[in-house]
């Protein structure tokens, strides 16, 4: 199998698995989705592209991201709803010193208690992938969201 293929289809099961663990609210998973000293963040799209740094969440390593599940199981006060990712479009970038920036973009529908689905966000992952003793985790993952505002509030990761 040609090297690119195996990796395209590597980093597609990694972000499958990925956005299983959050539809299926297994948000304890989520941070092992990440290499120790990784790098998470949700930013508009108008401020990724004109080099803002004003993201709505931001995590510079995988305990930020445990704290971060921490919280929304114990502390944060929101209303329950589950999401449904849809992703397509997986681009594999450049591969430098074992890392592979990929592309793809994605959908979440939001349903809320009384059962009404909404579209909640669409966008686009920015992504790093690594090796982490054999295993390809998310060194960076930046999702960006095609509009200036989020409809309510965010809590649960895209």
């Amino acid at each position: 199998m040609d090297d690119k293929l195996k990796s395209w289809l590597e980093i597609s099961t990694l972000a499958h698995q990925y956005i299983s663990a959050l539809d299926n609210d297994q948000l304890e998973e989520w941070p092992t989705f990440f290499t120790t000293d990784c790098h998470y963040e949700i930013i508009p799209k108008e401020n990724f592209d004109a080099g803002l740094k004003a993201p709505v969440i931001y995590c510079t390593n995988q305990k930020m991201l445990r704290d971060r599940v921490v919280s929304l199981r114990h502390a944060n006060i929101y209303e329950k709803h589950t999401y449904r990712h849809m992703i397509s479009g997986l681009v594999l970038g450049k591969e430098h010193d074992g890392q592979i920036t990929t592309t793809c973009s994605y959908v979440v529908i939001l349903t809320d208690q009384e059962g009404e689905s909404v579209v909640y966000q669409t966008g686009a992952y920015h992504d790093t992938v690594a090796r982490s003793d054999g295993v390809l985790k998310y060194s960076r993952k930046i999702a960006v969201y095609d509009t200036l505002r989020v409809q309510t509030l965010l809590a649960t990761p895209i």
